[in-house]
């Protein structure tokens, strides 16, 4: 959460709720750009909420604090950071092909879902967003006391040869620390010793064993702020943007990626709202039993309602009698996909964005996402039942 580029998809994902918590149909497309004690706030928002530049003030500092960016001695704080605004209506151009019922933009949107884990999420991506989500538990609690905001994760997961994950080998964890944590060794300055190993039995063990202590068993190989020293971090450290993390956001490379961003962004823009279709459509299908993974496709034109194609792949895990076409099938039987009926179906117009910024959009089955229930596996897997017979 506290890494630049989602500090900027937070702030973003804080001015989208604020305007949905006012007006529900309001338009808006919001980029913000932190660096040293900068916010810039910027883009496209038409809407009935009280969007004052004061209120935009106190949203961003509102975030930045909330995350933990509360010292001004490190070079980004809540209290002392400027905040800059350049806002103005969307495009009516736009407009008139969303307000009857057309898509916001143009495109292709994926989703995915595996049974590596029981939130139905790829091992790999889903053991990284624990950690940074365990690291900023424990650095608010003050349990582990030198962690400073930013954070960065990385897992690496052997696979047995029918694909089944095998174990943990190689962990990635970079976070900004105080000076607390720093020893020398002949001289050089560098990340101690002792603070590695906190961070390796309070933080990295505990989130790998609480999903599946068989995935610890062998040696890891550590690679621990591999530079020596993160003491200058956050913002101020390296500029922020909304956006840029579209991969962490997703499924960590494993499945396929249209490009579009999510944060900022109101749900008649189908870069978001129908990934989060995607992932509801393959979730469904995994959790009812119809594939072991799966890789759902959609694509639009802007304003255009209906999407332009629908594809999926399951890569050879399908059940028995059942095709990829009938799948297809029973896609459209059973998903709304126009954006009003993605928008109906997942009830999107609420203020439930900011939450999404940070420790992955998807798996995350504690925080009440919609796109993330399971509510139509019985129904596609009595509807396969029939069609595997016909």
């Amino acid at each position: 959460m506290g890494h630049p580029d989602k500090v900027a998809d937070q702030i973003s994902d804080a001015v989208l709720d604020f305007c949905l918590q006012h007006d529900a149909k309001s338009r808006v497309a919001c980029e913000t750009l932190v660096t040293t004690d900068l916010a810039v706030v910027a883009g496209e928002i038409t809407t009935q909420a009280p969007l004052t530049r004061q209120n935009i003030d106190r949203l961003v500092r509102e975030v930045i604090e909330e995350i933990g960016y509360v010292d001004p001695k490190i070079g980004f704080a809540a209290s002392t950071c400027q905040v800059t605004c350049h806002i103005h209506a969307q495009s009516p151009d736009i407009a008139q092909g969303v307000d009857v019922g057309g898509a916001g933009d143009q495109g292709m949107m994926f989703g995915f879902a595996c049974d590596e884990t029981h939130a139905l999420m790829p091992l790999p991506i889903y053991l990284a967003h624990r950690l940074v989500e365990r690291h900023a538990q424990l650095r608010r609690s003050g349990e582990i006391k030198f962690l400073r905001p930013d954070a960065k994760s990385q897992v690496t997961v052997e696979y047995n040869p029918d694909g089944t994950p095998h174990r943990v080998t190689t962990i990635v964890f970079s976070t900004q620390h105080d000076e607390s944590a720093v020893e020398t060794i002949h001289g050089k300055k560098r990340f101690s010793n002792a603070a590695r190993d906190e961070l390796i039995h309070k933080l990295i063990l505990p989130t790998l064993r609480a999903e599946n202590p068989n995935l610890v068993n062998g040696e890891i190989e550590y690679h621990i702020n591999p530079t020596g020293l993160f003491l200058e971090g956050g913002p101020h450290g390296d500029c922020g943007l909304t956006g840029r993390k579209i991969i962490v956001d997703t499924y960590g490379g494993r499945g396929r990626h249209g490009g579009g961003a999510f944060s900022g962004k109101d749900p008649t823009k189908v870069d978001r709202s129908a990934t989060y279709m995607a992932r509801y459509i393959a979730k469904n299908i995994v959790a009812a039993g119809l594939a072991r993974q799966c890789e759902v496709q959609l694509s639009y034109a802007i304003g255009h309602p209906d999407p332009l194609s629908i594809w999926v792949n399951t890569n050879n895990t399908l059940v028995d009698g059942l095709t990829e076409d009938r799948l297809i099938d029973l896609i459209r039987e059973h998903f709304k996909l126009t954006p009003h009926g993605i928008i109906e179906s997942l009830d999107l117009r609420r203020p439930i964005y900011r939450e999404t910024a940070r420790h992955g959009h998807f798996g995350r089955d504690g925080a009440g996402f919609t796109w993330e229930r399971t509510d139509k596996a019985d129904a596609l897997r009595r509807a396969a039942r029939s069609l595997v017979r016909i």
